[in-house]
């Protein structure tokens, strides 16, 4: 474990904002998953909105994660995000899986129409991460710039770093085990929050619903 870094599990918890009961196509929650607000309530990281760059240099960019609400402005990139207009968009393409180990160390090659169509399904719990396939990362970003074009990263930044995107659709009960790597920020589409993760800050994610997500690294 990275020095003075605490193990934390951060579990991606995907709620429409108030008001919206659209879920783009995408069937969200699993079967016998539990209530989204039951979990947030019992989420020990801090909510901001609102938040200043200083604040979050001085507060959070080096030493713990913060979830950031209202920060941008992505309904546009959102509406792109549906299921219906990504298949439409990018049905032929192919794209590149991963297993859900901790390495990701299988990679499988597929259409975008059959992953969504066959393979992006709750998943069942006692599946290894070995077994679980799916689409996060590895993205062909000539193939997908028509729809990254739209969309508008987090405001804030490092001194010296730049910004990599890594666009990500996974099924319900799908996730990584604990893992860390540099810093940046993970912004569910279909939801409200973005979560800024510090460098070498361990963590695990779990999808408890169909999920649509973006990551901007800073490296």
């Amino acid at each position: 474990m990275a020095p003075g870094a605490r193990p934390l599990l951060l579990l991606a918890v995907w709620t429409l904002g108030a008001g919206d009961t659209g879920d783009g196509g995408w069937q969200r929650r699993g079967p016998g998953a539990p209530a989204a607000v039951a979990e947030e309530e019992r989420c020990a990281v801090e909510r901001r909105a609102d938040l200043s760059y200083a604040e979050f240099v001085q507060q959070y960019a080096f030493s713990r994660p913060v979830i950031l609400q209202r920060l941008t402005d992505n309904s546009r990139f959102r509406a792109l995000c549906s299921r219906e207009r990504l298949l439409a968009s990018f049905g032929d393409s192919v794209v590149r899986l991963s297993t859900a180990n901790t390495y990701s160390y299988r990679k499988v090659d597929l259409p975008f129409q059959d992953y969504v169509e066959h393979l992006l399904h709750p998943q069942d719990p006692s599946s290894l991460g070995n077994d679980t396939l799916y689409f996060f990362g590895d993205n062909d970003f000539s193939e997908w710039a028509s729809l990254f074009q739209h969309y508008s990263p987090p405001p804030f930044s490092l001194l010296g770093t730049t910004a990599a995107y890594s666009f990500g659709i996974a099924g319900a009960g799908s996730g990584v085990p604990f893992h860390w790597h540099g810093p940046g920020f993970s912004e569910v589409i279909y939801g409200r929050k973005v979560l800024y993760f510090p460098d070498r800050w361990w963590h695990a994610t779990l999808n408890l619903d169909t999920s649509v997500f973006i990551s901007t690294f800073l490296g």
